[in-house]
């Protein structure tokens, strides 16, 4: 792996690159700056770790003296499926990334299997750098398609978290014109399916509206302003409306659990049929 000082308009600090050492930092780092550099890269700053696809771009970030944080405000919202199911069993995950989501899920959720598939052969390569865990009874990380992938054969899962974004926004994977059917038809019949809808707002508003137009008002939008996305959970059954003392007394549990605001994602979220 190469190393090389970090170019504005990154904070002073080091990219590390998957290129041979010896290579030329000169035409990379104008590769980089250009955009033309296709491949995923690190940038180590300070306490941080980030995953980049371009450099004006974050796609993970990790803290390297605590790596099962989640960092990043629409990871922590992601985790709001747990306001519907606490306990889940089985967990499939569409997109690695820098990991913070499947670590997460593994350090906390000790008793759920956990799947996650990732296309990109060269974030794969990154995985030890963002301490994925090892693969194990309960999990395991699978380089291949995600669309391909759900439309096989398998036993149906608790929750299925969709988080594949690129360099350019949603993962070009995700237009697929079945998708949504077939995530539904993945899910157990009191199953969550989390999408993270990234990109910019008619991709967003595109987006949505097939996940509405394949879960109807069995949907609930949780916007992450801190980052730019939308979260948005569907459910094969109709979601508990709680309110008042009874979502209270649970988002607290949650949040005392999770050291996750369960409260505040509780009061943002949107039912039904609602736009952005």
């Amino acid at each position: 792996m190469l190393e090389i000082a970090s170019p504005p308009p990154l904070a002073a600090g080091c990219l590390r690159l998957l290129e041979p050492v010896g290579s030329s930092q000169a035409e990379l780092l104008q590769q980089l700056i250009d955009g033309s550099y296709r491949k995923p890269f690190i940038e180590d700053t300070g306490p941080l770790r980030y995953l980049h696809f371009q450099l004006d771009n974050v796609q993970s970030v990790m803290r390297i003296d605590d790596p099962y944080a989640l960092c990043l405000a629409y990871t922590r919202k992601m985790m709001a499926f747990l306001l519907f199911e606490s306990a889940p069993r089985r967990i499939l995950q569409l997109g690695l990334g820098g990991g913070s989501l499947a670590k997460f899920c593994y350090k906390h959720l000790p008793d759920a299997a956990l799947t996650v598939v990732e296309i990109d052969r060269d974030v794969l390569a990154l995985r030890d750098e963002f301490q994925v865990p090892a693969d194990d009874e309960r999990f395991q990380v699978v380089a291949g398609n995600g669309v391909e992938y759900i439309n096989q054969a398998g036993p149906r899962d608790d929750v299925v978290i969709v988080d594949a974004c690129d360099r350019d926004g949603l993962s070009p994977t995700l237009l697929a014109s079945e998708l949504y059917s077939n995530l539904r038809r993945r899910l157990t019949l009191n199953g969550v399916l989390v999408v993270n809808i990234c990109g910019d707002e008619d991709e967003v508003e595109s987006h949505l509206a097939r996940i509405h137009g394949v879960f109807g008002q069995r949907v609930i939008t949780l916007p992450a302003k801190e980052d730019g996305n939308l979260i948005v959970l569907g459910f094969r059954r109709e979601p508990p409306a709680w309110e008042g003392a009874e979502l209270d007394a649970r988002s607290r549990r949650l949040e005392e659990r999770f050291g996750l605001a369960f409260p505040r994602y509780a009061r943002q979220m949107k039912y039904g049929l609602r736009g952005l």
